[in-house]
């Protein structure tokens, strides 16, 4: 029989948090703080050209001067769509996260049933900033940014480190995310048990492994410990 679930780690952006699209702020903060009209091709441009500066260097940002420097540098990125450099302070008017509606109450009821609770994600310094504004920090035990640690998803150090964290061995926890590369294939090898979550399309992953539309289906796959 398999060891009951005493801990579940879960990824952040995809699974707990989404983002607003970006380009609508930050043309409106463009005109409103600055005066400054700019298309809504140029937004897009140059908040693509942000995104992809910052995943290839978010794991520069590793406290807070650091992370100023990464964000300083990512508003720099937008310069050649927008032909100008916005500056950080519109680059963070213009990202506004928020929780999936099936978030807080799934962590409430894992919680409830005594189930041990750690973000594991891909993310410079400022996670912990975002888990907290977006409401679930208070619902978490724990929350590991790959840019802190050292080790970013699917590598197996991350997940050691969770679960090591939570206080339960690895076969005896669940990693929740929505890729089947570094969430499902990293857990599975790193010897915790997976499942993913679709909202949007699937993703190929092992037969095994469950699959879900929304985290209000995940305390019916977890076998509970008792309460604590």
């Amino acid at each position: 029989m398999a060891q009951a679930i005493q801990a579940v780690l879960l990824d952040a952006l995809g699974t707990l948090v989404q983002f607003e699209p970006p380009a609508p702020h930050l043309r409106a903060v463009l005109r409103e703080r600055h005066g400054i009209e700019v298309s809504e091709a140029a937004a897009e441009q140059a908040i693509r050209a942000e995104i992809a500066y910052y995943r290839a260097h978010l794991h520069e940002g590793v406290d807070e001067a650091s992370l100023h420097d990464l964000r300083r540098r990512c508003a720099a990125a937008m310069q050649p769509a927008l032909g100008f450099d916005p500056g950080v302070d519109a680059l963070l008017a213009a990202l506004h996260f928020r929780a999936y509606p099936d978030v807080a109450p799934a962590l409430r009821e894992l919680r409830a049933r005594g189930l041990r609770l750690i973000v594991v994600s891909n993310w410079d310094h400022s996670l912990h900033e975002r888990l907290d504004e977006t409401g679930i920090a208070a619902l978490v035990d724990g929350a590991v940014a790959s840019a802190e640690f050292g080790h970013a998803k699917p590598d197996a150090a991350i997940f050691a480190h969770a679960v090591e964290l939570a206080g339960v061995p690895p076969e005896a926890a669940l990693h929740v995310g929505d890729s089947s590369d570094a969430d499902v294939a990293g857990a599975l090898a790193a010897g915790l048990r997976a499942v993913l979550v679709a909202r949007d399309e699937t993703p190929a992953v092992p037969a095994d492994v469950p699959v879900i539309a929304s985290l209000a289906e995940l305390p019916g796959l977890c076998q509970y410990p008792q309460p604590r």
